[in-house]
């Protein structure tokens, strides 16, 4: 579903205080935030990567490239269509359909979270995609007790699961 130019505008002026990283006190979280999901620096792989997608899938193409590029992740399942830039950031990583040791997942918000999180571990990253179309969803999965960091940017969310640290969520205008 395309969204339309007014509702992103929308979107961002009412997540306008969620810039940067504003209000994140951990410095890990608030280095994951500025260098990863709002880099606009361009990476080596952005000029072949997605030339003839829209806005939206290449932006979160770009997002899955640069945390597929710090991970460095040995398995990445996909079930999102995001083959080509999860690829080009890990070119070492295997792109796996089914859940068996995740280290990182692009999945939809409609898969069983429940069974996807028991293949993951302490370092696993996973991230949905379309929470905002269920909303209710989605606070399900970032409730969920093997979850312990979430970053809500609204076209997608990404969940990690470190048990050695609070329960903390945050929304960030992507």
């Amino acid at each position: 579903m395309t969204v339309s130019w007014l509702r992103r505008a929308y979107v961002w002026l009412r997540r306008i205080g969620h810039c940067r990283g504003f209000g994140i006190q951990s410095p890990t979280d608030y280095r994951f935030v500025r260098q990863v999901i709002n880099e606009h620096w361009p990476y080596y792989a952005y000029e072949e990567l997605g030339c003839y997608d829209d806005w939206l899938h290449r932006k979160l193409g770009r997002l899955c490239f640069r945390l597929a590029n710090e991970r460095q992740p040995q398995t990445i399942v996909s079930w999102a269509g995001y083959h080509d830039y999860l690829q080009a950031g890990c070119r070492k990583a295997w792109l796996v359909e089914e859940a068996c040791h995740v280290d990182m997942a692009v999945v939809s918000i409609k898969t069983d979270y429940k069974r996807l999180f028991q293949e993951c571990n302490d370092q696993s990253l996973v991230v949905f995609m379309d929470i905002w179309q269920y909303p209710e969803y989605w606070r399900c999965i970032i409730h969920d007790e093997q979850v312990t960091l979430s970053f809500d940017l609204y076209y997608c969310g990404i969940v990690m699961f470190d048990p050695k640290r609070n329960k903390q969520h945050y929304i960030i205008n992507f």
